[in-house]
């Protein structure tokens, strides 16, 4: 039997953007993770949606800086991470070759810390650090080496500024960071150290964020954004995987669950999964205009690989 498709629909059909379909050159899809929770979090997420649609996406264990390096060298192709305006320096290197997809989380923020046993001591600015400088060992905990906001901690040191200028940072993954940060707040130890939202660090540590890092952080306890960028040259190649990338828009509650839950030690790509089943409805707005490898249509695809 012919199936009569009323006017209305072919009009509400033809009012959809169209997206060119993909060659099957672009079905590898190669991105980065700092070994940040965050990060490992949201590209579970990408995973989980661009398997469905009949990507493959390769996820890299970089440093900020050597990931970079990598998207300027074609050795990436999309970074669900880019912090700004923390990383605004490698975002200008990179002038002209990469294109901002979009913002995919807002809210967030990244600055020092203190837990609110330490802040208890009067502990509310960067200016009231030096004081106690021989309670907290003249330390400042920071992440892996090489990450930008390390460094602004180190300009910090270098320019002697709020008399910081004998500290020294202590560099190390973020789970040995926050390890750290709890075994001295149990033992009653004062700590100051690098702290984040989104982050499940926020639930499991009573944190007070300190004001006077505005100059090198950003203002509103380093304010940020994180956007979503990706090498020209692939955006222009392989269109309808960059709006899959593009359609991917995440919120402080959504990374934090999956954080804390990878943090717990399930699999990110299973804690992931379990979490789009439960919000099925968040699948329309990413996958909007979306297809498949194949060209057939993403959101069905997704939702029927998910069996929602």
């Amino acid at each position: 039997m012919t199936k009569i498709i009323p006017l209305l629909g072919i009009a509400m059909l033809a009012a959809v953007p169209a997206i060119a379909q993909d060659d099957a050159s672009c079905r590898t899809i190669r991105s980065f993770d700092p070994g940040w929770t965050d990060i490992t979090a949201t590209n579970a997420v990408a995973s989980v949606v661009l398997d469905a649609l009949g990507y493959d996406l390769q996820i890299s264990t970089l440093s900020v800086p050597v990931g970079y390096a990598a998207l300027k060298d074609d050795q990436i192709d999309a970074f669900l991470g880019n912090w700004m305006p923390a990383q605004s320096a490698f975002i200008a290197d990179l002038e002209g070759k990469i294109d901002t997809l979009g913002r995919n989380l807002e809210g967030a923020k990244f600055t020092l810390a203190v837990p609110a046993e330490t802040a208890a001591l009067g502990i509310a600015s960067l200016a009231d650090l030096d004081a106690h400088a021989d309670a907290f060992g003249r330390k400042i905990y920071g992440i892996e080496p090489g990450a930008p906001a390390n460094q602004n901690i180190l300009k910090i040191i270098e320019a002697d500024d709020y008399g910081l200028g004998d500290w020294e940072i202590v560099e190390s993954s973020e789970q040995a960071m926050l390890a750290e940060v709890q075994r001295q707040t149990r033992s009653g130890t004062p700590v100051v150290f690098l702290a984040w939202a989104p982050h499940p660090m926020n639930n499991q540590i009573d944190i007070e964020y300190l004001e006077g890092a505005d100059a090198y952080f950003g203002p509103n306890f380093g304010g940020a954004e994180v956007n979503t960028i990706a090498r020209k040259e692939w955006v222009a190649a392989c269109p309808n995987a960059a709006a899959a990338f593009k359609g991917l828009v995440f919120d402080l509650p959504l990374e934090n669950e999956l954080m804390g839950k990878i943090l717990e030690g399930e699999d990110a790509q299973a804690a992931a999964t379990k979490w789009i089943e439960a919000n099925p409805e968040r699948l329309d707005a990413w996958l909007a205009g979306v297809t498949t490898l194949d060209g057939q249509p993403g959101l069905e695809a997704v939702k029927a690989e998910l069996d929602l």
